[in-house]
């Protein structure tokens, strides 16, 4: 059995039925998964790079992890948070090197890395109803040069993300975050969007990542095998997904 080890933040975390709807990217990220995939996730609410090393959790995945596994790693939104010294990483030093850390305990183990940069928050202009991009700083940026100087894999969550509210608009996005209650979020709607995102980068990469997702047809274990043939969402890309490209909503036609 392949095995998926992910560690993050609020955005990540497997909620249990107190918190419902409210869902975090690991348990959307179930879906895209094939039978033989186990994934357990170590995302604890409120937590950054720092604050997840500094309590021990980042033992308890070494304590765990083994050759072949997947460690999943995704940070950022509490690592910007300058009011508050237990959970601050500045970006271009200590949140690069906590990076770094994960994934080179995750090579010492013979596991293989992934970075995914953080979620969007959904932020729109009330006057013009424009999305506001940025919502993260220098964060995804810095987990994007870390990645690189490390040759590790990245799913760029922050950019599609970011494409999409842009794409949907304010009204369209409500239901996919915990709106009203915040814009940071994910409901069960919004959580299986999201990862479908994580699924494609990682599909894109192939081998072995692309072999732990089904194909985006697949309603059951006895369709596994089938070639996918549509999206997973209504909305279909442009040519590229390079932060600038178009969507366009099939059911408007």
């Amino acid at each position: 059995m392949k095995r998926i080890l992910y560690a993050g933040d609020s955005t990540v975390t497997f909620n249990k039925i107190a918190t419902y709807p409210q869902t975090g990217l690991s348990q959307g990220l179930t879906w895209y998964l094939k039978d033989d995939v186990f994934l357990k996730s170590f995302a604890v609410n409120g937590r950054s790079t720092k604050s997840f090393i500094d309590e021990g959790r980042f033992e308890l995945i070494e304590n765990e992890i083994t050759d072949g596994d997947f460690l999943f790693i995704q940070f950022g939104h509490n690592d910007e948070k300058e009011s508050d010294p237990a959970r601050y990483a500045a970006a271009d030093t200590d949140f690069k090197d906590n990076l770094a850390r994960f994934v080179n305990m995750a090579r010492k183990h013979g596991a293989m890395p992934v970075i995914i940069t953080p979620l969007a928050r959904r932020k729109f202009d009330e006057k013009t109803g424009a999305f506001i991009p940025g919502s993260h700083g220098k964060y995804p940026g810095a987990a994007k040069d870390i990645a690189g100087q490390l040759d590790v894999p990245v799913a760029d969550l922050n950019l599609l993300s970011e494409s999409y509210l842009a794409a949907i608009g304010d009204f369209a996005s409500r239901p996919m975050y915990m709106y009203p209650k915040d814009n940071s979020h994910l409901s069960v709607h919004g959580a299986v969007v999201f990862a479908g995102f994580i699924a494609d980068e990682l599909i894109k990469l192939g081998e072995p990542y692309s072999s732990l997702f089904v194909p985006r047809d697949s309603a059951n274990f006895d369709t596994n095998s089938n070639k996918a043939d549509k999206p997973y969402i209504v909305l279909k890309k442009g040519e590229e997904r390079d932060g600038s490209d178009s969507f366009k909503d099939e059911t408007a036609d």
